[in-house]
Parts: C-alpha cells; sequence; structure tokens
C-alpha cells in the first residue's frame, strides 16, 4: 500500500519542524542530524523519510553521504497557502488594537 503524505501532517509534528529549522541554513547528513536530538537515530530517519516523500527536504549524494536540504519550491507552496490566513488574522488584530486604544484614550 503506498501511503501519500500530506505536508501539514508532516509539520505538525515538532521533531519534523526542528528538522526543517537545522536545515534551512546548511545541508546536513542523516547523522548530524540526528546528533541535535535525542531520539534514536532510526526516528529520525523516519523523520527524514516523511520529510522526503512530502517534498519539503530534497536529497543530495555526495560520495557516499547523503545530504538533506530544504526544498525551497515547496516551502513557498505552503508560505502561500498559509499568508491568506496570516493577512485576516493580522487584519483583525490591527482592529481590535484600534478599538482597544479608541477605549483607552476614553477612560
Amino acid at each position: 500500500m503506498n501511503l501519500r503524505r500530506d505536508v501539514f501532517q508532516a509539520i505538525a509534528d515538532p521533531t519534523r519542524r526542528a528538522i526543517l529549522l537545522l536545515v534551512a541554513s546548511q545541508s546536513l547528513t542523516a547523522g548530524a542530524i540526528a546528533s541535535n536530538f535525542d531520539t534514536a537515530r532510526p526516528t529520525v530517519s523516519k523523520h527524514l523519510q516523511i520529510l522526503t516523500e512530502c517534498e519539503l527536504l530534497e536529497q543530495k549524494q555526495n560520495g557516499r553521504e547523503i545530504y538533506y536540504h530544504i526544498n525551497a519550491k515547496k516551502m513557498k507552496e505552503v508560505a502561500d497557502f498559509i499568508e491568506p490566513f496570516r493577512k485576516m488574522w493580522d487584519d483583525r488584530f490591527n482592529t481590535l488594537e484600534t478599538i482597544m486604544k479608541k477605549y483607552q484614550s476614553k477612560t
């Protein structure tokens, strides 16, 4: 059975978000990534597999080592999806701030 992974299920996990933050600035091997966590290496490998299946991470082989790096295109798709919600909440908070300032000036 071929299970298709959902990007948002992948980033819902705090360990996977931490992995994305680690590789955001530089490519790292699985071992280098695993050394940042207090979990078993196979557990980190499973997280890497999920992130790769979702195309949030890409692999590049350099000799015997496989380096993981961010797939910027896929991350942009996620950011583009979230942007309208961010804008909506920014607008709501700005409106609330305006109301609160008016209320404070009356008291």
